[in-house]
């Protein structure tokens, strides 16, 4: 898979093995102090206090040294039995070799047997784990990439191919678009085979509306929707699409600037199969997909493990927060139903990471045909842009005007936080209507996890017109950090407590 995500899947590997490592030391010394007591004489664990982390350093080197964190394939059976064994001889071998060395009789054999045994059995479980759970995990902590391959070439169908191959890492295949073709026409039956690239006959290729590329036609599992690459701005508006790869010819390099300018200020991720490009103001990095370079464009951030660490903390914040809020949430929930009629929760569709749309929970602070009445209200609408809002909204109950103004509203989005619809910080989730009115350069602020709080709402919140709103949000993408993520967080704790800007 891509470089930088197998070496954040190494290190949570050479974690976990750690990890076994420990606990298979505690086990092994647990073992054999009660169910073999009498075999010999066997020293109390302060003896063995300095064979800890004597171990696992061992342990951890061999497994350096081996490689076997160098590529990460769950899919290959012979790495998930064949890598913990391996290390668990040679490492087992050296640390037998090492106890006759420094002469430390009173080290016990049969603990180190025991040891070694526990220890490779905890390596292989947690490889079977990781190839059984692995991909739920990623789906609950993370959404599913969905990935463009616009060219024609062979190494296009070779990157399809590796695409397929770790579907199982969070990726998936969104279809083909190829440079130099028309869009949807009538009169043709059947696309003209993908690798065929001479240019005459890519003047003249028209891409019929619901084309796909058959998997008898290109060897791959499954057949994919051909596009045309001067369709992508609709395409990315009509389609998820989180990462688009080209790998054109070097004669379609010179066409394709504006594609890449489109790709740059939609915010979508893009990444070349050649080395020459022309210079762009995104973040320019080298990507590998196994031994095949790939020229990577990126205004988001891109730091996988300081990511994975913002969604770890998002969950554990919100469960936390959940069950000690579990009162507070009963006794809005009684109010709500006690003073208006309708669902305790309002429930709106939202879109999130990507353009993927999610259902957006709040306590109900408006009438229940307050959606119906919106139209009648635009002309009241005290902000600019697409966005509607009013301060004193005449749809708001009582109890809605005094949980809107201290966001307590908000507080079941602490389970779209724990279902990873969202996170603590980030950009305002927005409607789909609002989003088809965005121009180009504001939908990049789709590509960051929507959060509860950002920038905005430490300069007025509701206070703002719509176009510093977005510089705001393209402002905290830009220098995203989990330092600027706990100093928004606090910053917004008294803005929230004393209703500053809310309405």
């Amino acid at each position: 898979m891509f470089s930088r995500h197998n070496r954040m899947i190494a290190a949570l590997y050479l974690l976990g093995d750690a990890l076994m490592v420990l606990a298979s030391c505690s086990f092994a010394y647990y073992a054999r102090s009660h169910f073999f007591p009498h075999l010999r004489v066997f020293y109390t664990g302060r003896f063995y206090l300095w064979l800890m982390p004597a171990v696992l350093l061992i342990w951890i080197c061999t497994g350096l040294a081996a490689g076997i964190y160098r590529e990460i394939r769950e899919d290959d059976w012979r790495s998930v039995l064949w890598d913990p064994l391996k290390v668990n001889v040679m490492a087992t071998l050296i640390l037998l070799a090492f106890t006759v060395a420094v002469k430390d009789e009173y080290v016990s054999r049969l603990l180190i047997t025991l040891f070694s045994i526990t220890v490779l059995a905890a390596m292989i479980a947690l490889r079977l784990a990781a190839r059984q759970f692995g991909p739920s995990l990623r789906a609950a902590f993370g959404n599913v990439q969905q990935l463009l391959v616009v060219g024609r070439t062979p190494e296009a169908l070779e990157i399809a191919r590796e695409i397929e191959i770790n579907e199982a890492q969070g990726v998936r295949l969104a279809g083909f678009a190829l440079p130099g073709a028309a869009g949807a026409a009538k009169g043709i039956d059947h696309p003209q085979p993908l690798m065929e690239v001479g240019s005459e006959q890519r003047q003249t290729q028209v891409i019929p509306e619901g084309s796909r590329l058959t998997s008898a036609e290109s060897g791959l599992a499954r057949s994919y929707p051909l596009y045309a690459l001067r369709d992508l701005a609709e395409l990315l508006r009509a389609h998820v699409i989180d990462e688009v790869i080209f790998a054109v010819s070097r004669d379609e390099l010179e066409g394709l600037e504006e594609t890449f300018l489109l790709c740059e200020e939609e915010g979508v991720k893009s990444r070349v199969l050649v080395s020459f490009f022309p210079h762009v103001i995104s973040r320019v990095y080298l990507e590998r997909l196994r031994d095949m370079p790939l020229l990577t464009f990126s205004t988001t951030p891109e730091n996988e493990l300081l990511l994975l660490a913002k969604r770890v903390v998002d969950f554990a914040m919100a469960l936390a927060l959940g069950v000690l809020l579990s009162p507070l949430f009963l006794v809005l929930a009684l109010v709500i139903k006690l003073t208006s009629r309708g669902p305790i929760l309002y429930r709106q569709t939202r879109c999130g990471l990507g353009g993927r749309k999610f259902t957006l929970y709040k306590f109900r602070s408006m009438h229940q045909y307050a959606d119906e009445q919106r139209r009648e209200l635009l002309p009241l609408n005290e902000l600019d842009g697409p966005v509607f809002k009013i301060r004193d909204d005449p749809r708001c109950t009582r109890a809605g005007r005094f949980m809107r103004r201290f966001s307590l509203d908000e507080l079941p989005q602490l389970i779209n936080i724990i279902k990873g619809d969202m996170s603590f910080v980030g950009p305002r989730p927005p409607l789909p209507e609002e989003v088809a009115h965005y121009e180009r350069w504001q939908r990049r602020r789709l590509r960051m996890q929507p959060g509860l709080t950002c920038l905005w709402a430490l300069e007025g919140r509701n206070k703002l017109n719509f176009r510093r709103w977005m510089e705001l949000d393209l402002e905290y993408i830009d220098t995203w950090s989990p330092a600027l993520d706990w100093k928004i967080l606090l910053k917004t704790i008294p803005v929230v407590l004393l209703g500053r800007g809310a309405s």
